[in-house]
């Protein structure tokens, strides 16, 4: 009953003094708002980036044929990767499936229409250990491999460079210098960054090896799949191993090569993500920090307008406790409902604003943590006041005019 009767007087307080009311929540509504949509901002980055992650592929792997670790005057020999390698790490326990992989930028050429783009050399199961899909012709065989054929699978925004509305199927594609014969085309997946995963050209990596890019061994990596996701950290450790030993690597020899493992590429994305999150969080913070000092402020300046009110009530008995209590609840009273308008707020914006190819997400946990947060800098800030308000003479208070 005492504190609803606290809370009724803070509430009377604040509509003798609407618009002054109404200011000093509007700091911390912002506040809450630019918190909210920043952090809902961030989050979406966030799972933008581990959603493209995922869909470049299940429980891979990528074996690299340097080591950042090492200057690149001592990092092995060159292009330390070879077929016999991918050959190698395929017999594997574990490993579900495995693609030497060559690539170059290449122009292409159909008629009179003309793009760059990436051309790459791979085994027919490249396209199942990244997620692709075709989206008409085919896929080209372990015989295509064999043969060395000149085939080509190429990505939608490729085909639209070249083909327009026209079929691409089954039409003669130059790729540097060779003719390539499209025999399918990828569903689209869409650009993330620099990288366009629609904008490529598939050919068999023996093909690209002997035919195109004139290296006979040289491989850029080797992508492989494991059976499941426990089996990352485990294959990974095998194909170390096994690699030192294709490489005659001795103990205390740094490897020539590098992997890395789906896994470990989502915790980095989902640190990094949530370090950015925090960090725009953190900056629209500040506003809250504005808004609570204008909450004192305003406290200050109600303490002062009450000083004879004040003096009443401690002659009849108000301890300083109660005068402490009325003044903090009436500065945690503004604060909540500024902070509850700014949610919505902040939710709101979140919903609307979009940014390239993400747009923000609010979690239910952010919206409790901008309103912790504005109460925690409501009764921060209105402590001070409130403690002077407690501390007043009551006989001074009385004769104050």
């Amino acid at each position: 009953m005492l504190i609803w009767t606290t809370i009724k007087i803070a509430l009377r307080s604040m509509m003798a003094n609407k618009l002054r009311a109404i200011l000093t929540m509007l700091g911390m509504i912002i506040g809450v708002a630019a918190v909210i949509a920043m952090m809902a901002l961030g989050n979406g980055a966030k799972q933008h980036i581990l959603g493209w992650v995922s869909r470049m592929g299940k429980n891979t792997i990528t074996v690299f044929p340097h080591n950042p670790k090492l200057p690149s005057v001592l990092n092995g020999s060159p292009d330390p990767l070879s077929i016999s390698d991918a050959i190698a790490i395929l017999n594997i326990p574990g490993v579900k499936a495995v693609s030497p992989v060559v690539a170059s930028n290449e122009p292409v050429k159909w008629g009179g229409n003309f793009t760059n783009c990436n051309t790459i050399g791979v085994a027919p199961t490249w396209i199942h250990i990244h997620s692709f899909k075709i989206q008409e012709g085919r896929n080209f065989t372990d015989f295509d491999v064999r043969d060395m054929a000149s085939v080509a699978v190429i990505g939608p925004e490729t085909a639209e460079r070249l083909f327009g509305s026209q079929d691409p199927l089954d039409r003669k594609i130059t790729v540097g210098t060779v003719r390539f014969q499209v025999i399918g085309v990828l569903v689209p997946k869409g650009r993330h960054g620099w990288f366009d995963p629609d904008n490529q050209v598939l050919i068999p990596y023996t093909t690209a090896m002997t035919n195109l890019l004139g290296r006979s061994v040289a491989l850029n990596h080797i992508d492989l799949q494991v059976e499941h996701a426990a089996d990352l950290d485990p294959v990974q450790a095998k194909i170390e191993t096994l690699l030192r030993r294709r490489h005659s690597l001795i103990y205390g020899d740094e490897d020539d090569f590098w992997i890395s493992n789906q896994l470990q590429v989502l915790r980095m994305a989902n640190r990094i993500g949530g370090a950015f999150t925090m960090f725009l969080g953190s900056v629209a913070g500040i506003s809250l920090l504005v808004g609570g000092i204008g909450i004192m402020n305003i406290m200050l300046v109600t303490v002062a307008e009450r000083t004879r009110e004040i003096g009443i009530r401690k002659a009849i008995g108000a301890r300083e406790r109660d005068i402490m209590r009325q003044f903090l609840v009436e500065a945690a009273l503004i604060s909540i409902l500024g902070g509850l308008v700014g949610v919505a707020a902040g939710v709101t914006a979140a919903h609307y604003v979009h940014f390239r190819n993400f747009s923000g997400q609010v979690q239910p946990s952010m919206a409790v943590l901008a309103l912790s947060i504005s109460a925690g800098i409501g009764l921060f800030f209105g402590y001070y006041p409130a403690q002077r308000a407690a501390k007043l003479n009551p006989i001074e208070a009385l004769r104050y005019e």
